[in-house]
């Protein structure tokens, strides 16, 4: 995350100059309770303290809102789920607050501030010093313990699964009404907000758990140093104001430790989303500048892997589609035929290996260029609001429109609104049939949840684009793979 290491540097600034604070007002306390009246320096180390608190909120929340708009900016280019997506952008983004401005500082402080103060009862009374150093442990040892079984990943998972949930079902609320289906997609939204809901509980019961734990310990620990105290100030072997020192410094070797055990379990749940929020593919920046020759371009996979996060989507392909050839991809759903098109699209970054056009390393061409040079029709083409013939690039589709009032003047919603599915995939191709310089064909499964009608006419218009270009063709029926001259089967990310 950009600037977290600036922010970490600056927290732990803020704590040594805490800690500073910390052992200077024990010593003052210490002076002052034993006698020895008010200190100047007891009054700087309060108002350091107080200094502290502001300038600490002010850091926090100044990287918090800029890391959060950073956040948003990246799910804005993210080409995954547009309802997990949304889910990430609202409540997922929102969620990492708790992580940046409250765990992530107290745990800067929980390594600082202990370190600090123990050097200073190593100096002050060695067989105190050795009981914190024994108890202080506990508190994150018991904390990882219970901690174990909080169910944070689980319920963020649970939550963003049905925000893409809920939009499938709202963008296809007509056809389920039409089906007869809507009352079913009303129960499986119920159980899923359901499960949720219990997910949220049981993790509050953990952090409540968790929290009595961590105070119960600290509690006792505390007590082991302040009994052996009492005996010794009673027998005379320790001195009044050594005793006031280790009483008022102990319980701030622990108090850090609790206020990070407090934090873990609210969180939980922001670091979880954080990690998938960075883990997402996004649409990359390219500033390449060269471009390449027209016509029919050789297109050259030389180990390429993709990792999203922990998980492997391609795993060290290694392809040569050669000029002009027609080649189908196969394979199970999530075997990574979809992301082999991203990144030769240039929207995802390989994590190592290369694509290479025409002998030039994919990553040197510049984008746009490269973009005008494919014609793709993806399984849902994105249309825009504006009219037919803007959405179709000019090109006529005479089939289409005698369904339509307005003919071309009729105007689309977002996201084809107003059409029906196969109407919108004869506006893709469309399009796609229109860029008559592409070089490069990228069909992604067009036919997909269309009639036999419908996958007739797309299928015409497809054999219509391949003659003379490179084509790609995700294909799960044999109708598309038919119009390949060679299979490639992917699965698990590697070809076999």
């Amino acid at each position: 995350m950009p600037g977290l290491r600036g922010y970490l540097t600056a927290l732990a600034v803020l704590g040594v100059i805490a800690a500073g604070a910390v052992l200077v007002q024990a010593d003052g306390l210490a002076t002052l309770l034993t006698g020895g009246g008010v200190s100047v320096a007891l009054f700087v180390a309060v108002g350091t303290r107080l200094l502290l608190v502001v300038a600490h909120g002010l850091l926090t929340n100044h990287f918090a809102a800029s890391a959060q708009a950073a956040l948003r900016r990246r799910l804005l280019d993210a080409t995954g789920d547009p309802g997990v997506t949304a889910a990430r952008i609202t409540q997922g983004v929102d969620t990492t607050s708790t992580y940046l401005t409250g765990y992530l500082p107290a745990m800067v402080l929980s390594v600082v501030v202990p370190i600090a103060a123990l050097a200073r009862l190593f100096t002050a009374d060695l067989a105190s010093a050795l009981i914190v150093t024994a108890t202080v442990p506990l508190i994150p040892l018991f904390g990882a313990l219970i901690g174990a079984h909080t169910k944070a990943r689980t319920q963020w998972t649970l939550l963003t699964r049905l925000g893409g949930h809920f939009l499938d079902v709202v963008r296809g609320l007509p056809t389920l009404k039409l089906f007869g289906r809507a009352q079913a997609q009303t129960r499986i939204v119920r159980e899923m907000a359901d499960a949720h809901a219990d997910a949220t509980i049981r993790t509050l019961k953990v952090a409540f758990l968790s929290a009595l734990v961590l105070e119960l310990v600290a509690t006792l620990s505390i007590a082991l140093v302040a009994v052996p105290i009492g005996f010794r100030l009673l027998s005379g072997s320790m001195t009044a104001h050594t005793a006031m020192l280790v009483l008022v410094l102990a319980p701030e070797a622990y108090l850090p430790l609790r206020a990070a055990g407090a934090k873990f379990h609210a969180a939980a749940e922001g670091l979880a989303a954080l990690k998938e929020i960075l883990s997402a593919p996004t649409v990359i920046r390219r500033s390449g500048t060269q471009t390449r020759r027209l016509g029919p371009p050789e297109v050259v996979f030389d180990r390429v892997s993709v990792h999203y996060g922990e998980t492997c989507a391609l795993s060290e392909v290694d392809l040569t589609i050669h000029p002009g050839e027609h080649l189908a991809l196969a394979g199970p759903s999530g075997s990574g035929k979809s992301t082999l098109l991203a990144v030769l699209l240039g929207f995802v970054e390989p994590t190592s290996g290369r694509v290479l056009v025409d002998g030039v390393d994919l990553r040197a061409l510049d984008h746009s260029s490269w973009l005008h040079d494919i014609a793709w029709l993806s399984q849902r083409p994105t249309l825009f609001r504006g009219t037919l013939l803007e959405n179709t690039g000019g090109r006529r589709v005479d089939d289409i429109v005698t369904d339509l009032p307005d003919g071309y003047a009729t105007q689309i919603g977002e996201l084809g609104a107003g059409l029906s599915a196969g109407q919108r995939q004869r506006v893709g191709l469309a399009r796609a049939l229109s860029r008559t310089e592409a070089g490069l064909v990228l069909l992604d499964e067009p036919t997909a949840r269309l009639d036999a009608g419908t996958e007739a006419t797309v299928l015409a218009g497809a054999r219509e684009l391949l003659p003379g270009r490179t084509a790609v063709l995700v294909a799960h029926r044999p109708a598309l793979a038919a119009l390949a001259s060679r299979t490639v089967v992917l699965n698990h990310g590697v070809t076999v």
